[in-house]
């Protein structure tokens, strides 16, 4: 049994009622489940005792002068027999708790929440639980957890993964750490939210065969390549709206697999130290409206591919090796009124640049990125020839590698 340890007072809290004038809403729910419960016993008990509505005549006060109200002896019987037993009360059922900011504290939320067999929800950010996420997988109503901005601490709960209805993972502000596991972008959910933690090691493979809406990452340890697009996953470039990659120790290329994420509208992978050119295959971003490439060691000409995002609302480059803007990109601030970031880069004759001397030693300046030729990238990431929903993406090295310098 959990003891909760009030640390603090829930927000805005809500003004005391009075329960006798103006009953609470779960007041009122429960009221209105007894009454029904009491009629549909009432009507039950009749049945039983062969009374059908039409033979009762109704109780009432007989007018002076008149004869009493007379009522069938069955009906009579029935109503007797409904006076000596009570109709059992509702059942209590447990499917939703909400705890957002209530600042609890409790060492632990074992033996409490999975307890509950018929949870559904457990909202229970902006609180003081700590230990590590109990197992949930015998909840089989249970979809939604949130346990972010509290102190659960530990690996990736791995228990989480076997809840077998689960849609949103909200794991956020909290101090688990180690690696993830291979499989976990493979559970079918909406919404995974891993940001400000400790976790480490290399983003899994199966990044690209999510399904969810939102995946971040940020403000992590994650380490290597984003993974690349080769391998057997499916790749669903009509899933993903938001991917957030930013502030981890990310190295190596951009990889073609970007372009699948035909429905994306926010990509961030800002301060990290990925280099190289930006890729062919970001031309297919059609929804993008913020892409973010800032602080990295990114190099080459800004292309025209970028800057001709037709959705495109803010571009940041600051704070790479570029050398060079197309005219598109010149263009793009002051006819389109995107906002366009690109300073401490090394682009002649525009202001706040690098000085000379760093742009003289550009990082991972000889970095082959293995990669679609423009072309090919067009037509495959684009999905020319690829239909509608997920596919099956596998690459042609021995094309490729006439290609490289």
């Amino acid at each position: 049994m959990v003891h909760f340890g009030l640390v603090g007072t829930p927000p805005n809290p809500a003004k005391p009622i009075n329960a006798a004038s103006s009953p609470s809403c779960f007041s009122s729910v429960r009221t209105a489940a007894e009454q029904l419960g009491q009629g549909l016993f009432t009507c039950t008990q009749l049945f039983k005792h062969g009374s059908q509505p039409s033979q009762r005549t109704p109780l009432a006060s007989s007018p002076p002068g008149s004869a009493p109200t007379s009522v069938p002896t069955e009906a009579s019987s029935a109503l007797r027999h409904h006076q000596m037993e009570e109709p059992p009360p509702p059942p209590t059922v447990v499917s939703a708790i909400d705890l957002k900011r209530y600042h609890l504290a409790a060492p632990s939320v074992r033996g409490f929440i999975d307890d509950l067999p018929d949870l559904a929800i457990f909202h229970a950010n902006s609180n003081r639980f700590g230990g590590t996420v109990p197992d949930l997988s015998r909840l089989p109503f249970f979809y939604e957890l949130d346990l972010s901005n509290n102190l659960f601490s530990g690996p990736f709960p791995a228990a989480a993964l076997l809840i077998p209805n689960l849609l949103y993972l909200d794991l956020r502000f909290n101090s688990f750490s180690g690696e993830l596991p291979d499989d976990i972008f493979e559970k079918p959910l909406d919404a995974i939210f891993l940001n400000d933690n400790h976790f480490q090691g290399r983003i899994p493979a199966s990044l690209w065969a999510s399904t969810a809406s939102v995946i971040t990452l940020a403000n992590n340890h994650f380490s290597g390549d984003i993974p690349p697009t080769f391998g057997s996953y499916m790749i669903n470039y009509s899933g993903v709206r938001e991917l957030l990659l930013l502030n981890n120790d990310l190295t190596g290329c951009i990889p073609d697999a970007v372009g699948f994420l035909g429905a994306i509208q926010v990509l961030d992978l800002s301060f990290n130290s990925l280099s190289g050119h930006v890729p062919s295959s970001v031309s297919c971003l059609a929804d993008i409206e913020v892409l973010n490439l800032a602080h990295n060691q990114l190099s080459g000409d800004l292309p025209e591919l970028v800057c001709g995002l037709k959705e495109l609302l803010n571009l940041t480059v600051s704070f790479n090796f570029f050398s060079g803007l197309s005219a598109g990109c010149n263009r793009l601030q002051f006819s389109r009124g995107v906002g366009f970031e690109f300073a401490g880069n090394c682009i002649a004759g525009k202001d706040f640049q690098r000085p000379p001397l760093q742009c003289s030693e550009i990082p991972g300046a000889g970095l082959s990125c293995l990669g679609m030729p423009a072309a090919a990238a067009e037509a495959a990431a684009c999905g020319r020839f690829l239909g509608q929903g997920s596919i099956g993406f596998s690459l042609n090295l021995s094309a490729l590698i006439p290609q490289l310098p």
